[in-house]
């Protein structure tokens, strides 16, 4: 039973939503990133994912350009991050081949991309720290104008060491405790789908984690996000990590505490 206006009214079951988004259970979040080489496919599978579920989260990419398949393996279709966005992009393949580009799940792929957020960013040029309010139209952005997260999934090995070469050379000008964990996930739509849903199972049993360590040593402590605030989830995270590894066994994992 729910009380409304001091009248107790039977409360209804979650309904889910027609656009793919779950009910929104309020209270504490934490703050999620993903991350692959353009900033296309896999990250923005898991920024969706991650956004339906009503989680703060951005994305990024850690490639010197985006790159997209072309009509041949040589002949790719090249992009500049922060330069161009996903709407810019499928018009242009929709131009150019619009058999091409629908047959190998491109413009799909962008027709959602371009409903989450403006374009691909590149991560070696995220400003950690700096107010990103004009990504308010962004899915996902509320919660994350401080510019800051908690977790960082990035989607393949070697995004993984750049993300955590990055940090090592930003010198953690912040002194913020950061998980970064790599969900290994094949470049293709489909294992992009199965990944998604992972990451998004991983990310609520570290919410549900971080929550009750919120409440055991009160919210103004944890939230200030300080490695003595936060130290008795940090322990937590090998833990759930390996128990989601067990249900999610054919998504290898890898983790490591950095620093912003």
């Amino acid at each position: 039973m729910e009380v409304a206006n001091g009248t107790e009214v039977a409360s209804e079951a979650p309904k889910p939503a027609a656009n793919g988004e779950r009910e929104d259970p309020g209270g504490f979040k934490l703050k999620f990133c993903t991350v692959c080489a353009s900033n296309q496919n896999r990250s923005m599978e898991a920024h969706l994912r991650l956004s339906q579920a009503h989680y703060p989260v951005i994305s990024f990419g850690t490639g010197s350009l985006v790159r997209l398949p072309g009509p041949t393996i040589t002949q790719p279709n090249v992009y500049q991050f922060n330069k161009v966005s996903y709407d810019a992009m499928y018009k242009e393949l929709h131009e150019k081949d619009p058999r091409l580009y629908t047959a190998n799940g491109l413009l799909n792929m962008l027709g959602r991309n371009r409903q989450v957020k403006w374009g691909p960013e590149r991560w070696q040029d995220w400003q950690v720290g700096i107010p990103r309010t004009e990504h308010a139209s962004d899915r996902g952005s509320e919660g994350t104008e401080g510019g800051v997260v908690d977790i960082v999934f990035t989607c393949e090995e070697r995004c993984w060491d750049a993300v955590i070469d990055d940090l090592l050379n930003r010198g953690s000008p912040l002194n913020r405790p950061v998980h970064v964990i790599n969900v290994d996930i094949k470049d293709n739509h489909e294992e992009a789908t199965v990944g998604g849903r992972g990451i998004l199972d991983l990310a609520d049993s570290l919410n549900a984690a971080a929550k009750e360590e919120r409440e055991a040593i009160g919210a103004t402590a944890f939230d200030m996000a300080s490695a003595a605030s936060r130290a008795s989830f940090d322990e937590r995270v090998p833990e759930i990590i390996g128990e989601w590894q067990e249900r999610w066994p054919n998504l290898p994992a890898t983790w490591t505490l950095a620093w912003f």
